[in-house]
């Protein structure tokens, strides 16, 4: 298996910052689109649906590209690669906000997946190799903390210019804060800081997912995902049918969601140290459950007014449980497939998670076709109850594979 050698000497906080902006912008671009869905397919002629497989093409290209595109380039400086990424991602973000057919925004929306793909595992390999390794936690934790907060204020803000100035704008946001990140990258970030990182091969990946344990629970990821986006790529109708809520109500919503959202990722961690990854997870499967079938049942039990006031706290709720599912996850697969191999099966979950999101968001506009929009909490649910039978199941054996690492 590659090996990573690199011996940092001093300390390069400010680059691990402008990595967490250019995390930030690719965080705030990969979940922004769902609120403005609505503006993009009135504006493009299309229905609400179609619009929505922009974030299946996103999550699917995401998915797939990130560890090829990482491999086939594994042999080319990791410095070269982050600031190639993050230039294409400026570009693509540029192409989405002046495209003018459907078709050319898809081909933004791949573009940009592909270079989020390029990315976000190329800083978490830099953050890692910019300071000693007694500090290497605390420097993923900035890196990858700007997904974080770009789900609990870039999410709400984009929403907020998108309806208050039109979709295109997000877009124009985004660019310019990907821009400020690629300037201070190219300025910060040590010349020599990518030499002796390699990528590890697809066949690396491979003989990881072989691992006892681990295939079990990346699927558990896929199906978390295909619940998490399944509503969520469709969150303005989905909101509005459960409990009225619309216009600036919606930008409201969406920060209570990414509050809690981040919330959830901040207390995971600890609660995963002290009580075990495993109860986290178990935790985050039974609360998404049933927040996705209570806001089912609210609009044929409440009043107008009740059922607003209950949605936006299922919201908080679902914002915290979904999201502190992913650093419990994370904590679980390292523990499962050992810490030698955490890098590599810390990728494989985050393609697991992005090919969840595109097949949720898939047969999320396959039910809008034929069902209420209200039905997208049931058929959501249903995914995550996939994930906790699987939990479930492999209790036991799991345990005894963790054990024996």
């Amino acid at each position: 298996m590659a090996e990573v050698t690199t011996t940092p000497t001093i300390s390069h906080t400010p680059s691990l910052y402008w990595l967490a902006l250019g995390t930030f912008a690719v965080g705030t671009e990969g979940h922004m689109i769902a609120a403005i869905l609505p503006r993009i397919a009135t504006d493009l002629s299309v229905s609400v649906e179609a619009a929505g497989q922009l974030v299946t093409i996103f999550a699917l290209t995401y998915a797939f590209s990130s560890p090829l595109l990482t491999t086939l380039f594994g042999h080319v400086d990791r410095r070269r690669i982050l600031l190639s990424g993050m230039g294409l991602f400026v570009v693509s973000n540029i192409l989405a906000a002046v495209s003018s057919s459907y078709e050319l925004l898809a081909v933004a929306r791949v573009l940009l997946a592909m270079s989020a793909g390029l990315y976000v595992p190329n800083a978490n390999a830099l953050g890692s190799a910019l300071v000693p390794p007694e500090r290497r936690g605390r420097a993923l934790a900035i890196v990858s903390g700007g997904l974080g907060v770009a789900v609990a204020i870039g999410v709400p803000l984009g929403s907020f210019i998108g309806i208050s100035f039109g979709w295109r704008m997000p877009f124009v946001g985004v660019a310019i804060l990907s821009s400020i990140a690629l300037i201070g990258l190219l300025i910060g970030l040590p010349k020599d800081i990518g030499q002796g990182l390699s990528a590890p091969s697809l066949g690396d990946r491979i003989r990881v997912i072989k691992r006892p344990g681990v295939g079990l629970a990346l699927i558990q990821t896929v199906f978390l995902g295909m619940g998490a986006y399944c509503a969520y790529t469709y969150v303005t109708p989905f909101l509005e049918a459960v409990g009225g809520i619309k216009g600036s109500e919606l930008t409201g919503a969406l920060f209570a969601f990414g509050v809690s959202a981040f919330v959830g990722i901040i207390v995971s961690g600890h609660i995963s140290d002290r009580t075990g990854s495993r109860r986290v997870v178990a935790f985050a499967f039974a609360a998404v459950i049933l927040d996705y079938l209570a806001m089912f049942f609210i609009p044929h039990l409440l009043p107008p007014e009740g059922a607003k006031i209950a949605t936006f706290v299922l919201v908080g709720i679902w914002g915290f449980a979904s999201w502190a599912f992913f650093p419990a996850q994370q904590s679980r697969l390292i523990a499962v497939a050992g810490h030698s191999v955490g890098p590599i099966v810390l990728s494989l979950n985050a393609s697991g998670m992005y090919l969840g999101f595109s097949i949720g968001a898939g047969i999320g506009s396959a039910v809008l076709t034929r069902l209420d929009v209200v039905n997208l909490a049931w058929v959501s649910a249903l995914f995550v109850m996939v994930s906790f039978a699987l939990l479930v199941a492999t209790g036991g054996r799991e345990q005894h594979d963790v054990s024996r690492r």
